[in-house]
């Protein structure tokens, strides 16, 4: 995984903690409101890792956002996460991850969502075969009007590092094998 915008600066020196609170807009929302977002937030995701453009999925987030990613720390506002994202998406193999949403559970409360997901890189050696997956839980909290305010992916840093290692290897030995 990219060390990409990892500032010290934005890792919290006592732990994470919920953010949550900061921007949560506390309103109630229809749920078909909420799915649909949902299911745009997940459309817009898998247009970015084909693309390779995240632009347009940092446009899901409002300006007040907050994100808390346990590896790179804590982004405030749409402008860093935009700037993180496009950044970490377009480094070494990260533009072939990818997050099937069939594999994934979700839970909706209002605007509280939990989404247990793959993160998943396919096999570079056996495109059929199972992919190098570690899996995130991530909550999002809907801020109306198709955005959302706060998102949090909580995963095993070591596991994706280990993960994402193996990837690397199959990768090299899938290009070697191939005469490049």
């Amino acid at each position: 995984m990219s060390e990409h915008s990892a500032d010290p600066s934005r890792i919290p020196a006592r732990g994470f903690g919920y953010l949550g609170h900061e921007v949560r807009r506390q309103a109630t929302f229809p749920r078909d409101e909420v799915e649909a977002a949902l299911a745009n937030y997940h459309a817009t995701a898998d247009r970015a890792a084909e693309t390779g453009d995240w632009n347009a999925w940092a446009d899901l987030f409002t300006d007040d956002a907050i994100y808390v990613e346990h590896q790179y720390g804590v982004l405030r506002g749409n402008a860093a996460i935009r700037e993180w994202i496009c950044g970490v998406m377009a480094e070494g193999a990260n533009p072939e991850m990818i997050f099937p949403v069939e594999r994934s559970i979700t839970m909706i409360n209002n605007d509280v969502i939990g989404i247990y997901v793959p993160n998943a890189f396919p096999d570079p050696e056996d495109p059929a075969g199972d992919p190098y997956q570690f899996i995130a839980f991530t909550i999002l909290h809907y801020a109306g009007d198709g955005r959302f305010c706060y998102e949090e992916d909580i995963y095993n840093v070591d596991e994706a590092k280990r993960i994402f290692g193996g990837y690397m290897k199959a990768r090299s030995r899938a290009k070697e094998a191939a005469g490049a």
